[in-house]
């Protein structure tokens, strides 16, 4: 593989120099300048072209302009969002003043304008049949994020999108439109870059104590200054059309590539910003006199009047004077971050490229030196023949991420630790264990986990007219990923006390090793005619994938010194896992037709038949497909000359897609190694029943939009309801005890229900010569249950689901207060035997989920001077800090809230008398309320997200651009939430970061 790997980079190296040396055939290349103008008041920001030609400038704060056009008598395009468009031909001219003049309803504007990536094809907004979402370049560049995930946070309806974790390089938690299966790991949306699917996270086998659910998102390794836009899709017509991989929605990514311009002149961009960032926490901790007081109660409360030796935080073996403010400590620290990006582009009316690089590097809020870095290398050609007819798109990417944290995440540590507890180091700087008395969390500076990910992709997009009206493409795409984790874990990081006559013989080092190996090759034939009022575009065409993956992993115990942990076969023992390669191979036929009449009448046709091998041999084949139909309304008769109305569409869509994202191999009955050995061989025990009928989850998607714009499109707003509705949900059947197995994965006939509503508010109140305003407000009210599931209450599932709530939701004890009499907490008795247990006592219904969530951005400009921000809000419940709370009296520090106790004189209090942990009752009680209504509470918020402001330098001869800017991320959070972060749903774990930036963007 690997040589063939090498080839095809030689092959297309080889294929690019020579694309490159035979283009030398340039047209003449003139230069057009001029002013452009309203009632002779120049105007800013109108795109000037040539017709036919992919170089766009756009006109100054002046209004001047200077485009390059080439041949004979070229058409010059003149645009803007509230101007009519104005053509006119150059001839000989070298000066060509244009005067614009306010667009009415019937001329071309800017919702016409915006065309959006679909996937297989590009459409204009307006002429869309399907829900398809933009989150363009200059909002991502307005944000100080390493993920352009986060660029789209609070900006897009029906995309919800959580940080899992304030780690570097962490992953992310999307659901377009809800959750769709009843398995965690199969929501996922299917990510494409380029045309080029990119797989699903890497399998992480030992970050799961320092990153949530050992999360890894893949589009860490696209700098999101490399993004020209972020295209969601969301309904049926959007996403039948990649089939089996489309229930959960499709994230495009469209990378920036090279602008034609004058042959040998060069385009050189450099932007770079530094960025320091801290920890959001909501939680106030007790200081050491109020901390003290509790511990002392809590034991006279318990009856104990001697201290037990190992109370050292009150016994007097600890300085009770001492007060550290542990979170400030150990997670207060300022992680800081330079980014730097230059990218060179040129080229000139048939051939254009662009290079970029991109450097990262980002510390964390611990003391010690961790970091992340990442690397990111990009290339693009685009050429095209002189007749226009042959066309040709080459891209290369390489990203190397390289990771080092703590093994274990300190942040709960962070919060339990007592405010007297002794000092981290001694005066020599080694670690403090305080005379054993003292768990020292720095010990976990001595271990790491750290990943290295390397990831080459490369795309090719070919199109070729072969009559008129007909086009051939071809589209293909190679990814290569390696990714390389180690965890190291010291002797030195415990406590010695611990560990009785503990040395390097005690040590650990794990180490795993995965690659990926995929290419996809898409062969397309498309048609597209318009003859008086009828429009038609055909497309047909067939995917070929494959994709190997290669995994294993060693474990090693016990070395003579820790200079060689990072040697496993320097290890007195040693565990090799399996090492497993797994192939996935997937075929499919798809197609499009898209008819319009008259320009207001459209009808879109999308289908796919897919075929997958991870699937049974009795289901290795399906059809997903969908209709969608829009009628603009606006350019009916009845309503084209009203005034108050510029453009009003009514559209549909209903159709079906699946998800493939099941894992390999899952019907076959597989084996596992035995641990056992017999006459020294080792034997296999099955681990897996074959099931033929083993098969894909199906989605049908529902939805009905309304677009309405008004005021020459100054307002535009959309109202849609979508509703989703997932079957043949894989889950584990139960099976006879007799069988060896207690499930067999299998398609239940459950059905998971998504429906909502999404409203999408845009205006520009103010868009004068001197001062703009553009602002946009989104919401979304997901709804989200389980229609049905067959025999659930005879299941294992049954205290997991109910028929009826929504597939988050949680079964918890009742909370009814404290007992006046007892003062000790009280929950429901549901079967009324007298006590609380599990499950049967556990039967109130929380839902664990978002009611409504959506953003509210602004763009002002005012001269040079440029404001834009978003507030994001989310109206939810959640697990609140109860859920992890120790009892409030052990030696462990608690929020101040717990000073709220109750006593026969304060009969109002939140909790009952502190406890010290002797007392059983007291602690079964605490275990009841830590998984009760009480743990569960409001979590909403409002957060101001995102924040820039910026300067445009004004600049003149070489220099083109310059601009300096400050950005800031997560900046202000309003909630009522009692936890660290209401946003963060990892409650234990470094919650995302508040961050500020500066930075300087200039262009040559």
């Amino acid at each position: 593989m690997k040589k063939n790997f090498c080839s095809l980079g030689h092959i297309q190296l080889a294929f690019g120099f020579t694309l490159l040396v035979s283009c030398t055939a340039i047209g003449q290349v003139r230069e057009i300048s001029g002013t452009v103008t309203e009632n002779n008041l120049p105007v800013k920001g109108v795109s000037v072209f040539q017709e036919g030609g992919d170089a766009v400038t756009l006109t100054s704060a002046s209004g001047t302009y200077i485009v390059r056009v080439t041949g004979e008598n070229p058409v010059l395009i003149f645009r803007h969002p509230d101007y009519g468009e104005r053509r006119f031909s150059v001839e000989n001219s070298a000066v060509l003043n244009v005067s614009l003049v306010l667009a009415d309803k019937t001329t071309t504007t800017n919702v016409g304008e915006v065309v959006l990536n679909a996937g297989y094809y590009k459409v204009k907004d307006r002429e869309r049949t399907g829900s398809i979402a933009k989150v363009s370049a200059k909002d991502i560049e307005n944000q100080a994020v390493g993920n352009v995930l986060s660029a789209a946070q609070g900006r897009v309806a029906g995309v919800n999108i959580v940080q899992n974790s304030g780690m570097p390089g962490g992953g992310y938690d999307i659901q377009i439109r809800g959750k769709n299966s009843l398995r965690s790991l199969a929501n996922s949306p299917l990510y494409v870059v380029d045309g080029v699917p990119v797989g699903g996270e890497m399998t992480s086998q030992f970050s799961g104590a320092i990153l949530p659910a050992s999360s890894i998102n893949p589009l860490n390794s696209i700098n999101p200054s490399d993004v020209e836009s972020i295209e969601i899709l969301k309904d049926a017509d959007a996403t039948s059309i990649y089939g089996s991989r489309g229930a959960n929605g499709v994230v495009l990514i469209t990378t920036k590539k090279g602008k034609s311009g004058k042959f040998g002149q060069l385009g050189l961009s450099i932007g770079t910003s530094y960025s320091v960032s801290s920890v959001i926490s909501n939680l106030k901790m007790l200081g050491t006199s109020d901390y003290i007081r509790m511990r002392r109660e809590a034991y006279e409360n318990d009856g104990v009047s001697v201290y037990p030796p190992n109370a050292y935080d009150i016994n007097g073996i600890w300085d009770q004077t001492r007060k550290t403010d542990w979170r400030r400590a150990l997670i207060g620290n300022t992680a800081d971050a330079f980014n730097t990006h230059i990218s060179l582009s040129g080229g000139n009316d048939r051939t254009s490229f662009l290079i970029g690089y991109g450097h990262t590097e980002q510390s964390t809020v611990f003391s010690k030196n961790f970091k992340y870095t990442t690397d990111h290398i990009s290339s693009s050609i685009s050429h095209s023949s002189e007749d226009k007819r042959f066309q040709l798109t080459v891209s290369n990417r390489f990203s190397l991420q390289k990771n080092n944290l703590l093994s274990e995440d300190i942040t709960r540590q962070s919060l339990l630790l007592p405010p007297d507890a002794p000092a981290l180091y001694l005066e020599d700087g080694s670690l403090n264990w305080e005379n054993n008395t003292f768990n020292n969390p720095a010990g976990l500076y001595n271990s790491s986990y750290s990943y290295e990910n390397k990831q080459f992709l490369t795309n090719m997009n070919m199109q070729y007219e072969l009559l008129e009206h007909w086009f051939l493409k071809l589209s293909g795409g190679i990814n290569y990923q390696s990714f390389d984790e180690r965890s190291l874990k010291p002797n030195t990081m415990y406590n010695p006390a611990s560990y009785q006559g503990q040395s390097s013989a005690s040590s650990q080092s794990y180490k795993s090793s995965q690659d990926r190996f995929s290419y996809i090759l898409e062969p397309q034939l498309n048609w597209h005619r318009k003859t008086g009022r009828h429009a038609f575009d055909v497309l047909v065409g067939t995917t070929f994938q494959s994709e190997v993956n290669r995994q294993g992993s060693m474990q090693g115990f016990g070395f003579e010194s820790n200079a060689f942990i990072e040697n496993i076969g320097a290890a007195r023992y040693k565990i090799i896992t399996d090492q497993i390669r797994t192939e996935y191979r997937y075929a499919a036929f798809f197609g499009r037709i898209n008819y319009q009449y008259a320009g207001r009448y459209i009808i879109n046709l999308t289908g796919r038949r897919d075929g997958s091998s991870r699937f049974g041999p009795n289901n290795k084949f399906a059809n997903f497909g969908a209709v969608g139909a829009a009628w603009i309304f606006s350019q009916e008769a009845f309503l084209k000359d009203k005034k108050w109305l510029s453009f009003g569409k009514l559209r549909t869509s209903y159709g079906s897609t699946g998800s493939d994202n099941i894992g390999d191999y899952g019907y076959l009955d597989t084996y596992d190694i035995s641990e056992s050995l017999y006459n020294n061989i080792a034997g296999l025990n099955p681990s897996r029943l074959y099931n033929p009928n083993y098969s894909w989850e199906k989605t049908t998607k529902l939805e009905a939009a309304l677009e309405l714009g008004f005021v020459r499109n100054r307002i535009n707003l959309t109202a849609a309801w979508y509703r989703n509705r997932s079957s043949s949900q894989l889950v584990g059947y139960q099976l006879p005890s007799v069988t060896g197995f207690s499930s067999v994965l299998a398609n239940l006939n459950a059905t998971v229900e998504n429906s909502g509503w999404e409203l999408e508010l845009s205006a520009k109140p103010f868009s004068g010569k001197s001062f703009q305003w553009e602002t946009g407000l989104n919401i979304s009210f997901p709804e989200n249950k389980l229609v049905s599931f067959p025999g659930l209450e005879g299941s294992t599932y049954a205290n997991t689901y109910m028929i009826g709530q929504p597939i988050t939701m949680v079964k918890v004890y009742q909370y009814e207060g404290i007992d006046p009499s007892t003062g000790l907490y009280r929950f429901k008795d549901f079967n009324g035997d007298g006590k609380i247990s599990a499950p049967d006592d556990r039967k109130a219904v929380e839902n664990i989920g978002v009611r409504y969530f959506g953003g509210w951005n602004n763009t002002l400009r005012l001269g040079n001077w440029n404001l834009s921000f978003l507030f994001q809000f989310v109206k939810q419940k959640n697990w609140n800090y109860h859920n992890i709370m120790p009892i409030p009296g052990s030696m462990n520090n608690q929020p101040k809230e717990v000073l709220d106790v109750w006593s026969t004189d304060h009969p109002d209090g939140t909790y009952m008398p502190y406890s010290s942990g002797s007392n059983g009752t007291k602690n079964q009680l605490h275990v009841f309320f830590m998984n009760s209504t009480a743990a569960v509470s409001d979590a909403s918020f409002i957060r101001l997200k995102n924040l820039e402001l910026g300067y445009q330098i004004p600049v003149k001869g070489w220099l083109k651009n310059a601009k300096v800017y400050f950005q800031g991320q997560n900046l202000l959070t309003f909630t009522r939430y009692f936890g660290p972060d209401p946003e963060f749903r990892n409650i234990g774990y470094l919650p995302p970061l508040k961050t500020y930036s500066l930075g300087i963007l200039i262009s040559l």
